[in-house]
């Protein structure tokens, strides 16, 4: 989860990489120079179409970043962001997952309060000052405010001539992003075939309407990828989701990746970790091979 103790914790981590490395992550966007080379938002990569868009939901416009293959309808992927938002980092990785063949839509979940991105390039979640400013907004969310922003944001992808409707659509989410899958995929369980977390919080709780409960009327396979010290603090919620699922025809793929610290996916983050990041991407893609085709 994104809490202080967690922060604390990739505090620690981050010093000691920054020693080991002798270069900064943060250093005016570098690593996602590095890990993205190619997929910088905004300038032209040859195959794909991208675009900043309004979504238009029951509670007003969400700001949205689409891309996809230029030629041609695919499958299509809803991709739910960290608490730090919609940003460059994401939408390189949407970048990314049209390079791969898929029509990719990341977006804002706060913007009932503020349009994204929330930070500046080199700004991450370890800072105090971006903490307090994005705190409230994500305290602001809700199951319910999840539900009707999945059907819309769902609906607004099957208008779009990008997208082959005869196939599934796929979900991801980061940090708080990875419950929002499983709620994506429960409230429109009759479009989403797959769901990926990554280092996702509060998957499976004590709550009477933990997220986990919501898989037994789900239509979707499963990634599950764990932060290493997120499961050193709830080592039971794997075991969890893994006899909750058994007991569906969902299939799931439940990982703790070792030496991972909560947020090493995004390639923005202090805690970047590209082998392990480039290893989930890669099991993330042999997910949707099998279920969206």
């Amino acid at each position: 989860m994104c809490d202080d103790l967690t922060e604390l914790e990739n505090q620690g981590f981050y010093e000691k990489q920054i020693t080991r490395r002798g270069f900064s992550l943060l250093a005016g966007g570098a690593a996602i120079s590095v890990a993205f080379a190619g997929c910088v938002p905004g300038e032209p990569m040859s195959g794909v179409t991208e675009s900043d868009v309004m979504i238009p939901t029951p509670d007003g416009e969400a700001d949205a970043y689409f891309v996809h293959p230029a030629h041609g309808a695919t499958a299509a992927v809803l991709i739910w962001p960290d608490i730090v938002g919609l940003r460059p980092a994401f939408k390189m990785m949407a970048k990314r997952l049209a390079n791969d063949g898929y029509a990719a839509l990341v977006v804002n979940p706060y913007y009932r309060q503020v349009r994204g991105p929330l930070v500046k390039v080199g700004q991450t979640f370890r800072d105090p000052g971006v903490r307090a400013k994005i705190v409230p907004y994500a305290r602001a969310l809700t199951r319910e405010t999840n539900r009707t922003d999945a059907s819309a944001f769902i609906d607004w992808l099957d208008a779009q001539k990008a997208v082959d409707t005869s196939r599934g659509i796929g979900t991801t989410g980061y940090c708080m992003g990875g419950p929002m899958t499983m709620v994506t995929a429960h409230t429109r369980a009759d479009r989403i075939r797959a769901g990926a977390s990554f280092h996702g919080g509060g998957l499976a709780t004590e709550a009477a309407d933990s997220p986990h409960t919501l898989i037994k009327d789900m239509n979707a396979d499963y990634l599950i990828a764990i932060a290493a010290n997120d499961d050193e603090r709830d080592p039971d919620s794997k075991q969890v989701l893994r006899d909750t699922f058994d007991a569906t025809d969902n299939a799931a793929e439940i990982e703790v990746y070792a030496g991972t610290q909560h947020g090493w996916c995004p390639p923005d983050s202090a805690v970047y970790n590209e082998a392990a990041a480039d290893k989930a991407w890669a099991r993330m893609l042999a997910l949707f091979s099998t279920t969206l085709s």
